[in-house]
């Protein structure tokens, strides 16, 4: 009976171990499958990593490629411009050559003179003249004689720049350009805090939309005009006050050559004198002689053209006084600066009569010289140092 009932009692527990035992069994089964699971996941993103940075290289790759090319394009483009612009300048050194001879055979062959078409001519240079005396304003009659004396104000900034007054306003602002290439103007309420030892913290500055090129930009009205850098040719119209840009041209003809030899960076060199606004520059076609053009501040049009005989071989600067072209000569080690080529576009002054003019006291060189007409005087700025000149001036023979 005992037996019996120690069978019965045992039967139950048995029964219960082999289930857990089961359950045991399944579960590690269960965790065995999970961490295959896991193991092939973690392959997969290791797969996944190894594959990203594959591609990763290989972009990189391709980016090196794609810059090499974009490279050599740039340089085959910069090639193909070269060659361009050589085949234009054959191209007018044939057209001139053809109308040379064309000009020669017509000579050759035409023996008698139609004086009714020399009369014409003469009369239409005449009437050229006529028109530019009145867009010139002749009587400004005065000429430079001489320059009396100088004044450094005071020595600051880079070695090439420009400094001035605006002649077209009444205040006294002084205005400073430092460097060849820069888009930054410093504006000082009048001479005196200019000068001072910590002349910066008192200066407005003026951000300009593009940077210059050169040292050849002027104030007049005010509105900078500059040559703007990058560009060939391309003049911008700035509005000091307000801040942004009104207007903008192109100057036929410049920006291929330095305007002066001795100052490279200045390609062309803007000026004031009593009648506005003139650009300077020189052109290979005319074997390096400087070319003045009178623009219309206002509409930024060209009014007119002249080829002078100034050369701008060993010209460090130049500026227009009175519709003349005064060319600022110097050595290319520096030395005393001198005014030896003088060009009036009404013919107005005898050139070849005009002694050469010295610049007093002084040895070095001009980055550029710019003549106020409302004070009769010149603002240079020379190896780094700002200079004023008192003119001596003349009645123009």
């Amino acid at each position: 009976m005992v037996v019996l009932q120690f069978r019965f009692l045992l039967f139950p527990f048995l029964t219960s171990i082999v289930g857990e035992a089961q359950y045991m069994m399944q579960d590690a089964a269960l965790m065995n499958y999970i961490d295959r699971r896991f193991l092939s996941l973690e392959k997969r993103l290791e797969k996944c990593n190894q594959d990203i940075l594959d591609y990763v290289e290989e972009f990189r790759d391709f980016s090196k490629m794609v810059l090499l090319r974009l490279a050599g394009l740039n340089n085959y483009k910069a090639e193909v411009k070269s060659e361009v612009e050589n085949l234009l300048t054959r191209i007018e050194r044939a057209q001139r050559d053809i109308d040379y001879f064309g000009s020669v055979t017509d000579s050759n062959t035409c023996i008698e003179v139609d004086e009714e078409l020399v009369k014409q001519q003469l009369f239409e240079e005449a009437e050229e003249k006529k028109k530019l005396k009145l867009m010139l304003n002749a009587s400004c009659d005065h000429m430079l004689a001489g320059i009396k004396s100088l004044k450094v104000v005071k020595k600051t900034g880079d070695k090439h720049g420009s400094w001035m007054k605006d002649p077209g306003k009444k205040h006294t602002k002084i205005y400073l350009l430092s460097g060849s290439v820069n888009n930054v103007i410093l504006e000082f309420s009048n001479i005196m805090t200019f000068t001072e030892n910590n002349h910066t913290l008192k200066a407005r500055r003026v951000i300009l939309p593009f940077p210059w090129e050169g040292s050849g930009h002027i104030i007049y009205q005010g509105f900078l005009f500059y040559h703007r850098y990058g560009s060939l040719n391309e003049i911008i119209k700035f509005h000091i006050q307000k801040r942004n840009t009104i207007d903008k041209m192109l100057l036929p003809g410049a920006g291929r050559i330095p305007a002066y030899q001795l100052s490279p960076s200045t390609k062309i060199d803007l000026a004031i004198d009593e009648q506005g606004l003139w650009a300077i520059h020189a052109e290979p076609e005319t074997g390096g002689n400087i070319v003045i053009t009178k623009i219309n501040h206002t509409t930024m049009a060209v009014e007119h053209t002249w080829d002078t005989s100034c050369n701008s071989k060993d010209a460090e600067a130049a500026f227009m006084v009175c519709n003349t072209l005064y060319v600022v000569y110097n050595f290319p080690s520096g030395g005393t600066s001198r005014i030896q080529c003088v060009y009036d576009v009404l013919d107005a002054v005898n050139t070849h009569e005009i002694p050469v003019l010295h610049f007093p006291k002084r040895q070095g060189s001009h980055s550029t010289i710019h003549y106020n007409p409302k004070e009769k005087q010149l603002f240079a700025w020379g190896d780094g140092s700002q200079i004023i000149y008192k003119l001596h001036t003349k009645q123009k023979v």
